[in-house]
């Protein structure tokens, strides 16, 4: 109901759409910058609405851990919570079953794990991830799943996708319950609700992925993530289930959101697919380590040939960083262990994202997606700021 398409690219499986949320819209194809604990890191909001962030990414996991759901929901929720009148999408929590595998203990019931912070157990399923997520108020919510290794063998993804099922069977029941609620006291019928997306699991194996797929589409869930990529298999296995999911599978109707990628080659790749939002730690977390993106290659700021360096990031940036300071200026600030400089690096980043979904969907309106993305590929692959 509340995802409009706009246009298909008349070349490929690109699109172009509208989502619409209790906290606004947004545009597809979009990308989400990961405010994991609540805001993202050295970003400012206000520098992130200048940006054209108008949705971000909260993680369930590590919310429930610190501050907890009690005190987030005693203060209004998490919009108001960290001051963000934007949109915002609540992962379930599901990616750490993935990545603190050695913490944790899986049954049928859900996932028992010995916290990262202080090392007590906390139990985290179906029905807690959407309580946390219910009081934290996000606009799109995420069904509970089990995220395996995508080389997996089969057994262990067939396992994961029957709990993925019926984690989502749950959670789509106490999803629909809430809304209901809000609705009987009071809420205008006019807003959208807290949205509900599914997660299709199955590594990279055909027949697990469309039997997922099929065993959630009966719930007429909003919109539908793509999950378990990203996580150990070659790019090539992650662009084929795209297509494969995409192409004829998937509603048309409903927002595609492949979740944890990635690199600005993933994600030309797979808008070209037919997916319409991403979220990935990597602009961020690049930054922090000292690497810009730019259309002619990845910048290592750190480097020793930047230290006299009197360009931009990248010539022709509108990016305020770009505009104002120097690479030798920027390698200046790491190497003297300046805050500022992970800050000025994301900030360049996170336009770069931010730009490039802009560009594509400029591309598809005008059906020339197919001719931006190899011109975009070439020039990544020049290497010229080498």
């Amino acid at each position: 109901m509340n995802f409009k398409l706009e246009h298909k690219d008349s070349g490929s499986l690109a699109r172009a759409g509208i989502v619409r949320t209790a906290h606004g819209t947004f545009t597809t194809p979009r990308f989400m910058p990961v405010g994991t604990r609540g805001c993202v890191k050295a970003m400012p909001h206000s520098e992130l609405e200048a940006l054209g962030a108008d949705i971000i990414l909260g993680n369930t996991y590590h919310l429930m851990t610190r501050p907890g759901k009690e005190l987030v929901a005693s203060l209004g929720g998490l919009h108001k919570f960290i001051s963000w009148n934007r949109s915002i999408l609540t992962d379930s929590g599901g990616f750490q079953v993935y990545s603190l595998a050695s913490l944790r203990d899986i049954t049928d019931e859900g996932v028992t794990f010995k916290s990262h912070v202080d090392g007590q157990k906390m139990f985290l399923g179906p029905r807690e991830s959407m309580a946390m997520q219910q009081a934290l108020g996000s606009d799109i919510a995420m069904a509970f799943d089990e995220c395996p290794p995508a080389l997996s063998e089969r057994k262990a993804i067939e396992k994961a996708v029957n709990r993925t099922l019926g984690w989502a069977r749950i959670c789509y029941e106490d999803n629909r319950e809430f809304n209901l609620k809000n609705h009987e006291e009071g809420l205008d019928d006019s807003v959208p609700r807290q949205q509900l997306f599914a997660i299709v699991q199955g590594g990279v194996l055909d027949d697990e992925r469309i039997r997922c797929l099929e065993g959630l589409l009966p719930y007429d869930f909003p919109g539908l993530a793509i999950g378990g990529l990203a996580v150990g298999e070659p790019p090539e296995e992650m662009y084929r289930v795209c297509e494969l999911l995409c192409s004829s599978h998937m509603p048309s109707e409903k927002p595609r959101y492949l979740m944890g990628v990635g690199t600005p080659e993933d994600l030309v790749m797979c808008v070209l697919r037919g997916v319409d939002m991403f979220d990935c730690v990597m602009p961020t977390r690049n930054a922090r380590n000292g690497t810009a993106f730019t259309s002619t290659g990845n910048v290592p700021v750190k480097a020793g040939r930047f230290a006299k360096d009197e360009r931009p990031l990248e010539e022709g940036c509108p990016c305020p960083v770009c505009q104002r300071f120097t690479r030798a200026y920027l390698r200046h600030l790491f190497n003297v262990g300046e805050s500022l400089a992970g800050h000025y690096l994301t900030v360049h980043n996170l336009y770069f994202y931010l730009d490039l979904m802009r560009r594509m969907r400029e591309a598809i309106m005008e059906d020339r997606m197919t001719e931006f993305a190899s011109a975009f590929l070439n020039l990544r692959r020049s290497g010229e700021n080498e």
